[in-house]
């Protein structure tokens, strides 16, 4: 059977002889049906996205960005006062990654009000702590495997509330941070206690972060020994059948927006633990996937420059990386609509990607490539949401206060 005819006769469309298209009144009466039904269903699906997308923006610049500078601001100071001049360098730097914290903190638009000030806290102490440790993570010390697992304890630690702080810089050169880092632990805890359900998602949080502590602890440069070790360890924890090559389970693994979007969630008073199990299961590895790989893509330079691979330099040729990007991207998106609220998690998707394919770094043809690739999955407000993030770096270029 030939393949247009083949074509035809699965789609329950009658043949016309002699090649001539179809007339809409030759279509069954169920297939124009099924067509009428499906096109209003599109459309509601568009339009619901569309006002849930301008929802969250207005609701985060008005109501969330305020609180986080606040919290960025304490911080600052806080971190001016660490006594080890190294140790007190490498905060104020992981601080001004003010983005990534930021990025953080969008989550905190899908909390009700009344447990805004909490997600917010929480969200932003837990960014704040990942980029401080995922810094000196990366410095020199005897052994860094032991040293980076020592260190990232504190990210689970965050998570139990009552849990004990063990000396997480034991096998870090310097120490003397002032309790620098016990604050923020303590900080993101204290406001976790505040949420209604975060006995619901707890279990899946730290699961998540359990796999970020494993990932820091092997993603090594190749002074400190390289991927080899993060490349077996990946392979074996691969989902099955899930069509994951290992770099893509590291990735996975190292992003933390499983515990972003888990402690937002907690915010929610009727949430129970199948919920969050099933926003870990989206998180983990699709959307976590592709917000390390994208992450790689815009820090490329700067990996060279300290010695790392990046994760995204594994893919044959930028082609393919393109194409398994693309196919991340469709994956997360289905991954979303099986959640509570599909739109709000479907933003924070495009948000994520929009936030990186905004970045200067991002002009070059291979990442033109890969917006072409996402944009295909994602659809439109992709590019809407690229060109507020570039009005955004732009205002920021302006005013001399960059924004990465």
């Amino acid at each position: 059977m030939p393949s247009d005819l083949a074509a035809t006769v699965a789609s329950n469309v009658p043949v016309q002889r002699g090649g001539a298209q179809p007339r809409s009144g030759s279509l069954p009466a169920a297939v124009l049906a099924r067509r009428t039904v499906s096109g209003r269903s599109a459309a509601a699906a568009s339009l619901g996205f569309g006002l849930v997308f301008s929802a969250t923006v207005v609701r985060y610049l008005l109501l969330v960005l305020p609180r986080v500078r606040a919290e960025l601001d304490h911080w600052r100071a806080r971190a001016a006062q660490i006594p080890d001049p190294l140790l007190r360098s490498h905060a104020q730097a992981s601080l001004r990654k003010r983005g990534n914290i930021e990025g953080a903190a969008l989550f905190a638009t899908l909390a009700p009000a009344a447990y805004r000030g909490c997600t917010i806290r929480a969200l932003v102490a837990y960014q704040t702590a990942y980029n401080y440790l995922d810094t000196l993570s990366e410095q020199p010390s005897a052994d860094p495997v032991v040293n980076a697992e020592e260190l990232h304890q504190a990210l689970l630690v965050a998570l139990h509330p009552t849990a004990g702080h063990p000396d997480y810089y034991r096998y870090n050169p310097q120490r003397a941070d002032g309790g620098y880092l016990t604050e923020i632990v303590d900080t993101c805890r204290q406001a976790l206690a505040g949420l209604p359900s975060y006995a619901a998602v707890a279990p899946s949080a730290r699961a998540a972060a359990g796999r970020i502590v494993d990932f820091q602890a092997l993603n090594l440069n190749e002074r400190q020994g390289g991927h080899d070790v993060l490349k077996r360890w990946a392979t074996e924890a691969t989902p099955a059948n899930s069509g994951l090559v290992w770099l893509e389970t590291a990735a996975a693994a190292g992003s933390s927006l499983a515990v972003h979007a888990l402690i937002a969630a907690s915010a929610d008073a009727h949430l129970d633990s199948s919920d969050a199990r099933e926003i870990d299961r989206a998180y983990f590895p699709w959307i976590g996937a592709l917000h390390s790989l994208l992450d790689s893509l815009v820090d490329r330079d700067e990996d060279h420059d300290r010695g790392q691979r990046s994760l995204l330099g594994y893919y044959h040729s930028p082609a393919q990386g393109a194409i398994r990007l693309g196919s991340l991207a469709g994956r997360a998106r289905r991954a979303t609509e099986r959640l509570v609220e599909p739109h709000a998690h479907r933003v924070m998707l495009t948000a994520m990607c929009s936030y990186y394919l905004s970045a200067p770094h991002c002009y070059t043809a291979e990442a033109q490539t890969i917006t072409r690739s996402l944009t295909q999955a994602l659809g439109v407000p992709l590019h809407v949401a690229i060109a507020l993030f570039r009005v955004r770096r732009l205002k920021h270029a302006v005013t001399k206060s960059p924004y990465v």
